[in-house]
């Protein structure tokens, strides 16, 4: 149905068929989803007896008619909504891509031990996962919330399950970020565990602590910091080196140089976190220059429209990136 309101613009009705469960899945606790799709289209969204209905200007109607058959879609595959995904729907529409987001809907990498399902869930993951199936070795590089380890995980333990590969090796530079290791508490392990602590969650969450547990007694998981690597040839294995922006010049390419016949490397980082003393080089800044041309390497930058966590941490790293960028230009004129 079409309508011309007073200001000669066309006023138009569009209706979605939805179950009452699909409906409240959509609009939200307390139509938290709802007020914010109205708010950002300017248009009405009604829900009655099994049918949604738009109202609004042509254009805003013919965008949320689109983000509101996806909510649809993860409705009834997910039977869950998150804001994260309302928000970064609307980002889409307000550039005209929210097509692009079907395709990344239908990628599930593996499930949890819970059943929930691991997949991309923006452009920029999608890119970074297709990335890594094409690429021998892929820097995945963003801020934090963007996905890059928790994906990397859940691309190693499928490979794993699938005999892609013998063996998966978790990595990270045990960094002192405002504390000496030496007055930590306990052995070694105790002291190098809580740099690693992000990656066991990880495989705890996906793979399940019993198999875990089982396969790293076997040798065929290992988490180690990456002091460990030295001296080692790692044929075979999937590999993912986090927090690769602590690294060194010489970590790095004391870890590139590991690399044996039939593996996968990833390598995660974030350039605007690092824990190194203020003027040592980071290991990641000179790996990019160095081997930005060598092919069969795979470079994905991820950013702030991909952090899925809380949309508040999406804010936070805007704040800080406009923060950074207004410090570089200061810098640059003095």
């Amino acid at each position: 149905m079409k309508k011309i309101d007073e200001r000669g613009d066309f006023i138009i009705e569009v209706v979605i068929e939805a179950s009452v469960e699909e409906e409240k899945l959509i609009f939200g606790p307390f139509d938290e989803y709802a007020k914010l799709i109205e708010q950002n289209l300017k248009l009405s969204l009604i829900a009655r007896n099994g049918q949604i209905k738009l109202m609004g200007e042509e254009p805003d109607v013919l965008k949320a008619q689109k983000i509101v058959q996806q909510l649809l879609v993860f409705a009834r595959k997910d039977k869950e909504i998150h804001k994260q995904q309302i928000h970064y729907l609307l980002s889409l529409a307000m550039e005209n891509q929210e097509e692009k987001l079907k395709e990344i809907s239908e990628d599930i990498l593996c499930k949890t031990v819970s059943g929930k399902p691991v997949k991309p869930k923006t452009i920029g993951q999608k890119n970074y996962v297709d990335t890594i199936r094409q690429k021998m070795i892929v820097f995945g590089l963003g801020p934090a919330g963007t996905g890059k380890t928790y994906l990397a995980m859940a691309m190693a333990i499928q490979a794993f399950k699938n005999h892609e590969v013998n063996r998966i090796i978790l990595t990270r530079p045990a960094i002192e970020a405002g504390e000496k290791l030496g007055f930590l508490p306990g052995d070694l392990q105790s002291k190098v565990d809580p740099y690693l602590r992000p990656l066991y969650d990880a495989l705890h969450q996906i793979m399940g602590v019993e198999s875990f547990v089982h396969n790293s007694e076997k040798g065929l998981i290992e988490v180690a910091p990456l002091a460990y690597m030295r001296g080692r040839t790692l044929d075979q294995a999937y590999i993912i080196l986090d927090e690769a922006q602590n690294t060194t010049p010489a970590q790095m390419k004391m870890f590139l140089t590991r690399i044996g016949f039939g593996s996968k490397v990833i390598i995660t980082g974030d350039l605007s976190q690092k824990d190194l003393s203020p003027n040592a080089v980071s290991g990641l800044e000179v790996a990019l220059n160095v081997l930005k041309k060598v092919t069969d390497i795979g470079f994905v930058f991820l950013d702030s429209q991909d952090v899925v966590r809380h949309p508040l941490v999406q804010k936070i790293v805007l704040a800080y990136e406009s923060y950074e960028k207004r410090e570089e230009k200061k810098a640059k004129k003095r």
